[in-house]
């Protein structure tokens, strides 16, 4: 499994001339490493003095952050079979016009797998973004800049998701879906990159 990896051979996987692990893969990488991070903060506050009123609130991210870092690290390889999906629907024969349908439906189809897998991830990256916003508040002052790295990553993960949807919507011919799908990221991207940004300067604040 490509989640499996270590650190080094995802990288070596990333930069190697396949075509995945790509930027979907490397967004929900990015995402899991921002949940780990608001996992670490967590469990560095909880039954620490002077944070011991905020062991329930602390608790329910942690569980939180840790269901995403999961789901997040499994993005990697959805997103690599539904690249794969689409690739086998360009490879499809193409020699008759009732070839030429099914492999327009078959690509079709595809490109609809390979819009939903970014946008799965865009939605957990978005998760993470709230959670930090959360966790800055009341995460032990010590490990604060954590919470900082953590939500920075997670909005390049969404950043890098939006991307992903965006370059694969004008190929749709399906005006629903993509109107659908173009007006989630849109709004995902709306709210969260600007709340990256507070939890950003909330970060500094707390450092001084």
């Amino acid at each position: 499994m490509i989640e499996q990896r270590t650190g080094t051979e995802f990288l070596d996987a990333l930069a190697s001339g396949d075509p995945t692990p790509g930027g979907g893969g490397a967004a929900a990488m990015m995402g899991a490493m921002g949940a780990a991070l608001v996992s670490m903060v967590c469990r560095l506050t909880l039954g620490k003095k002077g944070y011991e009123g905020f062991d329930a609130q602390i608790r329910a991210l942690l569980d939180q952050s840790e269901a995403l870092r999961l789901r997040l690290a499994a993005m990697v390889s959805e997103d690599a079979k539904a690249f794969d999906t689409l690739m086998s629907a360009y490879r499809l024969p193409k020699a008759s016009d009732p070839e030429k349908a099914v492999r327009s439906a078959a690509i079709q189809a595809g490109l609809k797998v390979a819009t939903d897998a970014p946008l799965a991830c865009a939605r957990a990256a978005a998760a993470v973004v709230r959670l930090a916003g959360a966790a800055v508040e009341i995460g032990n002052v010590n490990v604060i800049s954590d919470v900082g790295a953590g939500v920075l990553a997670a909005k390049a993960a969404l950043r890098s998701a939006a991307l992903n949807v965006h370059v694969n919507v004008p190929q749709i011919h399906d005006p629903a879906f993509t109107d659908l799908a173009t007006n989630e990221i849109d709004a995902l991207l709306a709210e969260c990159l600007p709340l990256a940004e507070r939890v950003h300067s909330r970060v500094k604040s707390r450092m001084r």
